[in-house]
């Protein structure tokens, strides 16, 4: 399993846990990780103990680095078709409202802004950090930059997006501007996360959940409209994958980036 789901103390909290659990891949997802993760929001839906979920990397590295590099994803030949591995590991995609906290330790990047922009909200320890490799390695941020724009003013995630690896968006910078709810001290992203989900899980359930509904209806029509032009974007805009396994090859070390 490349996940871990920890429902043990749901009976007293009301609140699960979905870890990615690939600490040595500094948790980047592959394609069974993806099944997992949906399968996981899914199966909640049936839950009635579970009433709200935080969801978090194994170790103090990173939150997720996306997806694993590794993995490989057949494409359709179609131009109007796309396949991508990571539109259903979010619990929206999943038709489930019940609150979601993501809990960020050490980078968050890339992909795992699928969960990040499907939570309810973010907690972080001051030492993570975020941000977006994608144009850096010839490819179009699309679904990643829908979702967090619907979060963060249009200036910060524009930089985020388009400066690629040249630059790593802080904790505090983050908080900021909204993207981060609360900073923690490292190592105590989750058990603030778990707190704030267990006063979310001793409401009444159908007035939180139907909160969580109300408030993504407010930004419904906008992210799907811009989502259906995601697929089309990235075909247009993509290197092919040979060049972009190039540029991702031969990145160096772990890169120079600047904070901000």
């Amino acid at each position: 399993m490349s996940i871990r789901v920890d429902t043990g103390e749901a009976e007293d909290t009301g609140v699960a846990v979905v870890v990615i659990d690939r600490p040595r891949k500094h948790n980047a997802i592959d394609l069974e990780t993806a099944r997992e993760l949906s399968e996981a929001w899914r199966s909640f839906r049936y839950d009635d103990t579970v009433r709200a979920i935080v969801v978090t990397g194994a170790g103090t590295e990173a939150f997720s680095t996306g997806i694993d590099r590794s993995a490989d994803v057949p494409q359709p030949t179609s131009p109007y078709s796309i396949d991508d591995p990571l539109i259903a590991i979010g619990p929206k995609a999943n038709d489930l409202w019940k609150p979601v906290v993501a809990a960020v330790e050490g980078m968050a990047c890339g992909g795992a802004f699928y969960l990040i922009g499907e939570s309810e909200f973010v907690i972080a320890s001051r030492e993570a950090t975020f941000f977006d490799p994608h144009t850096t390695y010839g490819m179009v941020s699309a679904y990643e930059s829908v979702l967090l724009a619907q979060r963060m003013p249009y200036g910060e995630i524009a930089r985020l997006a388009l400066m690629g690896t040249a630059e790593r968006l802080t904790a505090a910078r983050a908080h900021q501007t909204g993207l981060v709810s609360e900073l923690t001290e490292p190592g105590e992203a989750l058990p603030a996360a778990l707190r704030a989900a267990a006063v979310m899980a001793s409401y009444p359930t159908g007035a939180v959940q139907g909160t969580v509904r109300a408030l993504w209806a407010a930004r419904e029509p906008a992210r799907s409209q811009a989502l259906a032009l995601a697929p089309h974007l990235i075909t247009l805009g993509n290197l092919d994958p040979e060049e972009q396994g190039r540029l991702f090859g031969s990145r160096k070390g772990g890169g120079t980036y600047r904070l901000r």
